[in-house]
């Protein structure tokens, strides 16, 4: 090439490097020329984020997020959005999360989502309170990177994690205190990584025990002494009833975010065994049942029912077996619900059963033979036969079906039922549990009741009421979320009643969410949760289910975001 081709080349490639910096946002040295700075302002001058360190996605078509941002992210996609996204963000109860889809959708539309939630259960979390305007910007740029994969957490890394704070022969032998322990009522107080462990007669609070982050479920052992808590960071607390007062004397981790725990219930196994269920890593382990030491961990990775590889298939409910030394092992993204035989862990023997995919809550019906459980985005809840070690049925109900535990009751035409709510429509479907006296009826949905709307999370009734509540906290309209409707189970045709739960408990601002109808051991109070953002006043409200009036409002400083509530005597004999 000869020298009169070659210069007309060689100057706007030495402009471009000289420009290059300036469209990095690289500044200058101090010794430049005083020009610069003019052409610094010229081109409106060097980027924001030059002194950030930058989170670098695959995807050139993702948001820009400093690495900040996106810990920042992530410690809130952990915490509020992975329960029903996934932590891969493929999706469950809500939708998947992947940047295939979040990034068509564009920054603008996710915000908005987020922010104002949907009535099909997901929350407001903007409008609520729950997330600044910042956090929600921030939220959905996060979307629209690739999901980070977590580590892997194994026996090695559970038993550094392990604290037996008291030993087993330090502890009591008898019990230590005048509590009226099965009446106590085992308070998750979620933002906080804590439980409130309050007497149920009193109405005061006996304990604030620190635990994991935002504690899913507490369950009673067999013996009704142990209570085990775990939180959504996997993080287990075993706590002795009998203290003086009652405390944690054992915790560990089982992994880096988790559901489900519960213990061996069968006859000669009562208090011996410990199970836990993780979101991830996707697996379950057994422990010891008066220390949690660490026994045997199990993958639950592995085929769908309909034949596909699932990375993430999560551990959601447990139940333990009342006819068989079996736990019922319940694997959400899989829909393969596996019944663990404790009888021998070193030869652990599994047997398998197809569900439907996306598996999720559920609970025993009266006589606690059955387990029922919502495959919510299949919108179906599947039927196990807990004696014969197979399935019962599969049944078709609404959208996206979130039971809890469910209700059980005598329907005065159809004869026992179980109900279940819906996050994602304001139906309520009635499933006969009778195949012996009502064998026509018996899995199938006998009724369906219309509910105040989507976005319900719990459903309740006792042996002893004659009142059926349904809770909406997840709805966007704020006079839905912060009621409860209440059916008369010997009247359902006439629809619901609303109860203000919120309005009686006379606090100031905030989302006021009320979550999770509880019974008291008696059957004669029903306790709900008013659950407001970590800064604002939340309370638990009492009413009494004879007259459905107000009974009782229990306000403290120290119940920071109640949810959920577990009553002791209930929990340990799955009243429901």
């Amino acid at each position: 090439m000869t020298a009169a081709l070659t210069k007309p080349l060689i100057r706007p490639i030495a402009a471009l490097l000289a420009a290059l910096p300036l469209a990095l946002g690289i500044a200058y040295a101090q010794d430049a020329k005083p020009h610069a700075n003019a052409e610094v302002k010229y081109q409106a001058g060097g980027s924001p984020l030059a002194n950030e360190e930058m989170h670098q996605n695959i995807n050139p078509k993702a948001p820009p997020m400093t690495a900040a941002e996106f810990d920042a992210g992530k410690q809130i996609y952990f915490q509020r959005c992975a329960g029903c996204h996934g932590v891969l963000r493929k999706g469950a109860t809500g939708k998947p999360l992947t940047p295939d889809i979040t990034i068509g959708k564009g920054t603008d539309y996710l915000k908005v989502f987020i922010n104002y939630g949907s009535p099909a259960g997901m929350p407001n979390w903007g409008t609520s309170g729950d997330l600044t305007e910042k956090e929600v910007d921030l939220m959905a740029r996060y979307v629209q990177q690739e999901p980070p994969v977590p580590p892997e957490f194994g026996m090695k890394d559970m038993l550094a994690t392990w604290k037996e704070i008291i030993p087993v022969a330090k502890r009591p032998t008898k019990k230590m205190n005048n509590y009226n322990i099965a009446n106590i009522i085992s308070t998750t107080l979620r933002d906080a990584g804590e439980v409130a462990l309050i007497d149920g007669d009193s109405k005061k609070i006996i304990n604030i025990v620190k635990t994991g982050y935002a504690v899913h479920i507490s369950r009673t052992s067999a013996s009704g002494r142990y209570l085990f808590v775990i939180g959504r960071d996997a993080r287990i607390n075993l706590i002795d009833l009998w203290m003086e007062k009652p405390d944690s004397v054992a915790e560990m981790k089982v992994g880096l975010e988790a559901r489900s725990v519960e213990t061996s219930k069968f006859k000669g196994y009562e208090d011996k065994y410990a199970i836990a269920g993780d979101y991830w890593p996707p697996q379950f382990v057994i422990m010891e049942g008066d220390t949690l030491k660490p026994l045997k961990i199990v993958s639950t990775r592995g085929m769908t029912v309909d034949g596909e590889y699932h990375p993430e298939p999560r551990v959601a409910s447990i139940v333990a077996s009342h006819y068989r030394p079996e736990f019922v092992v319940n694997v959400k993204e899989t829909g393969k619900i596996e019944l663990v035989d404790y009888k021998d862990l070193k030869n652990l023997k599994i047997t398998t059963l197809d569900g439907a995919k996306f598996l999720h809550d559920g609970g025993l019906d009266s006589t606690g033979r059955y387990f029922l459980v919502a495959a919510n985005a299949s919108n179906k809840i599947a039927v196990v036969d807990t004696k014969e070690d197979k399935m019962a049925a599969i049944v078709d109900v609404g959208k996206t079906p979130h039971p809890g535990r469910g209700a059980n009751f005598v329907h005065p035409k159809f004869g026992p039922v179980w109900a279940t709510s819906d996050l994602g429509d304001d139906s309520i479907s009635l499933i006969g549990t009778d195949p012996v006296k009502h064998k026509a009826q018996a899995w199938k949905v006998v009724a369906t009741l219309k509910g105040q709307g989507g976005g319900a999370l719990f459903i309740k009734t006792h042996p002893k009421s004659k009142n059926l509540w349904v809770d909406t906290p997840l709805n966007p309209d704020a006079k839905i979320s912060q009621s409860v409707a209440v059916f008369d189970i010997n009247a359902l045709d006439k629809g619901y009643v609303v109860l203000p739960i919120a309005e009686w408990a006379n606090l100031g601002e905030g989302a006021k969410r009320v979550v999770q109808p509880e019974y008291n051991k008696a059957g004669d109070e029903v306790w709900f949760s008013v659950w407001s953002a970590k800064d604002k006043e939340s309370a638990i409200v009492v009413v009494d289910d004879k007259t459905r009036k107000l009974k009782a409002v229990i306000k403290d400083p120290r119940l920071i975001t109640p949810t959920g509530k577990f009553n002791v005597y209930n929990t340990q004999n799955d009243i429901y």
